[in-house]
């Protein structure tokens, strides 16, 4: 059984700022704020459940912690080593115990490789077997994840969508990975689809003792798969908590909005429904103090004067609210 108490990867006020260009040639002095101030701790052995608007910056945040985009500022941790200083070399070795399975899994995979060439490539790279060792482990992980060594000679358009999934899922488990960032893994696929992969994920973090950063739009599985869940808007966390304390305790107004848009498959059942006014604001320009004040249905004037903090109002439940900051002190 993993130990999950112990921290795999830290973050720390992470920043990724995009800047607006000014022209063909020219450089704007605007920036996009896609993650502004993130700030969260996976433990090993866990699935981190990451949820938000399309656009709200989780995506980005996944990408930055494994520096394949560069964050412009803040500090990622991985067992005690600093992601962000390590040289080259240092981050070619840590590379593989960190991996990313991504959305689609169509342009994800090479149209001219097989799916053999494609699985052993991260082996060929790292240069850790020989050519014997690398196709018996390519049979190995086709198996891992449900297909047939014979689908190795084959090509990703002779695959479905889940099968092509799961070749992306053999791909990164190819080095034996202890972290992987799945970036919404199952968005693309049909209902029925979701449902095998999300049990193959699980199947696998059991056997492999896998930890996972799992970002999605799609509460439902989020509550099927994760351990902890953190909700983002525009940029931030605004509460993170177990998906037992997030799914039947949510605290934040922007949660609660979301939970509430979840559908019952029961024609009797009427979950009262949280609207949220207008539209989200740009990531240019975002709204002072809480972000979420121009949409929130209990925001007060002083909202906008000071930007929430993420604060413990119980044992490992966050919330970047003042006002349910204040209740939680009162009572």
């Amino acid at each position: 059984m993993t130990d999950n108490n112990h921290t795999l990867i830290e973050v720390r006020n992470l920043t990724k700022h995009f800047p607006v260009g000014a022209g063909i040639f020219g450089v704007g002095d605007e920036v996009i704020r896609a993650v502004d101030g993130v700030s969260l701790t996976i433990r090993q052995g866990e699935t981190f459940g990451l949820v938000g608007e399309s656009g709200c910056g989780k995506s980005t945040t996944g990408r930055c912690i494994l520096r394949l985009i560069e964050p412009t500022s803040g500090e990622v941790f991985y067992r005690g080593d600093d992601l962000l200083a390590a040289s080259s070399n240092e981050l070619r070795r840590l590379r593989r115990d960190m991996q990313i399975i991504f959305q689609d899994p169509y342009s994800s995979l090479n149209p001219r490789m097989t799916v053999g060439q494609i699985v052993e490539e991260p082996l060929t790279i790292h240069r850790t077997a020989d050519k014997r060792e690398r196709r018996a482990r390519v049979d190995e992980l086709l198996g891992l994840v449900g297909l047939e060594p014979e689908h190795s000679g084959r090509y990703p358009h002779e695959f479905s969508g889940g099968q092509r999934q799961r070749i992306g899922i053999a791909r990164a488990l190819a080095l034996n990975p202890k972290f992987i960032v799945c970036d919404e893994p199952v968005s693309a696929l049909d209902v029925s689809v979701q449902a095998q992969v999300v049990n193959l994920l699980q199947d696998l973090q059991e056997r492999l003792g896998l930890t996972y950063l799992f970002i999605s739009h799609g509460l439902s599985v989020v509550e099927h798969i994760s351990t902890r869940v953190g909700i983002m808007y525009l940029g931030k966390l605004v509460e993170v908590a177990s998906s037992s304390e997030i799914f039947h305790n949510p605290l934040h107004p922007y949660t609660r909005a979301l939970l509430s848009a979840i559908p019952v498959p029961d024609p009797d059942y009427r979950r009262e429904r949280v609207s949220l006014p207008g539209d989200v604001p740009t990531a240019i320009a975002p709204p002072s103090g809480c972000r979420f004040r121009t949409r929130c249905p209990i925001a007060e004037p002083e909202c906008a004067l000071e930007e929430p903090q993420l604060v413990e109002v119980a044992a490992g439940h966050l919330v970047a609210c003042r006002l349910v900051a204040s209740d939680d002190q009162t009572e």
